[in-house]
């Protein structure tokens, strides 16, 4: 499996979760259209894959807390919350029936850290270290959707704040956003094609 290749010690338990996530979301996206139809082909590599690149950047120590705005599916959510089981994911959208699935995929493989909820990120009251999104919305309207829910300091090698899956040229994006910025090549860790244009843009509070 792609996943093994790029995180090559994950326990069995790890390898089994994200083994049954295939057939898992095959199911559920035949009923609540949460993945593209061609894209559900590729779920390892465009969703999975890309949710991890995270992981790369940071590895997040026990007892962190993640918001993942947007969940749509579960991602990032979801992979990197079978990559660290002892951090504490919150997985949030504001349609019902997104969360339905990610709450059916989290109860399928057995997670025991992750909450999902319907819910608009700034109707949230909650503190949490780092908040997590894929290709959601701007930089600036998260950051002002969730600027009063994230932590300051932190005990990551990261200090506490953004951490965003994006794609593109962003710098008139980051601009916007009234915020200092790190980029980094997702390129850099996979080097399928898919990933040339992908990035993470991280963020401090």
């Amino acid at each position: 499996m792609i996943i093994t290749e790029h995180f090559p010690n994950l326990t069995p338990k790890q390898s089994l979760q994200f083994a049954q996530l295939k057939d898992l979301y095959e199911y559920w996206n035949e009923r609540v259209n949460v993945i593209s139809r061609q894209d559900i082909k590729k779920i390892y590599l465009h969703h999975v894959l890309h949710s991890l690149a995270i992981a790369k950047l940071i590895s997040f120590k026990p007892g962190t807390s993640v918001l993942d705005v947007g969940t749509g599916g579960g991602f990032p959510g979801i992979p990197l919350a079978i990559l660290f089981p002892e951090v504490r994911f919150y997985l949030v959208d504001s349609i019902g029936k997104k969360i339905t699935v990610v709450n059916e995929v989290v109860k399928g493989i057995g997670l025991t850290n992750v909450s999902a909820e319907k819910s608009r990120a700034e109707d949230l009251n909650m503190k949490v270290d780092f908040v997590v999104s894929r290709a959601v919305a701007p930089i600036k309207d998260i950051v002002h959707w969730t600027s009063k829910l994230i932590k300051k300091g932190g005990n990551n090698d990261l200090q506490n704040g953004w951490i965003l899956l994006k794609g593109g040229d962003l710098a008139q994006e980051i601009k916007d956003s009234g915020r200092s910025a790190d980029e980094f090549e997702i390129s850099n860790w996979f080097k399928d094609e898919f990933f040339e244009t992908k990035k993470i843009v991280y963020i401090t509070y």
